[in-house]
């Protein structure tokens, strides 16, 4: 699990993932005082760093929705990177199946569920092999 030194690493993730996949720049102190919250408060959610060689490779986060239809958490999947250098060897993998055996062992937890660019198809082939499953729904927001 990410800790309070990790922040740093995953809030310049969390742009380039922006930058690549809304072609968005976002404010670096806003993005970075995000994460410094949400790992410091745990009932957000949590993120997850892979590590290779003492150097964080890879990151995905979770949070929780409750469902009252299901009498449970949704887990849902969020700020999904892969350093370039890194794609295609099995660390979103990884993370995911973490993730996924968390949610398993965990009583509250239905389910896990995750959005993503619409025309992001790289990313729709990855998460399809990983056994999600497209539901229907659509992802509609105000922001404020």
């Amino acid at each position: 699990m990410a800790n309070s030194s990790d922040v740093p690493v995953v809030a310049e993730f969390n742009i380039a993932l922006c930058r690549e996949t809304e072609h968005r720049e976002l404010d670096p102190a806003t993005v970075t005082d995000g994460v410094g919250r949400f790992i410091g408060e745990p009932a957000r959610g949590r993120y997850f760093v892979a590590e290779l060689d003492g150097e964080v490779i890879g990151q995905s986060a979770h949070t929780f929705e409750w469902s009252d239809w299901r009498n449970g958490e949704l887990w849902w999947i969020q700020s999904v990177y892969v350093h370039p250098d890194h794609r295609g060897k099995g660390v979103f993998r990884s993370l995911f199946e973490h993730i996924r055996q968390l949610g398993e062992s965990d009583p509250d937890c239905c389910g896990i569920r995750l959005y993503m660019e619409h025309d992001n198809h790289t990313a729709r082939r990855s998460y399809l092999k990983l056994g999600l499953e497209e539901t229907g729904y659509e992802v509609m927001e105000v922001l404020l």
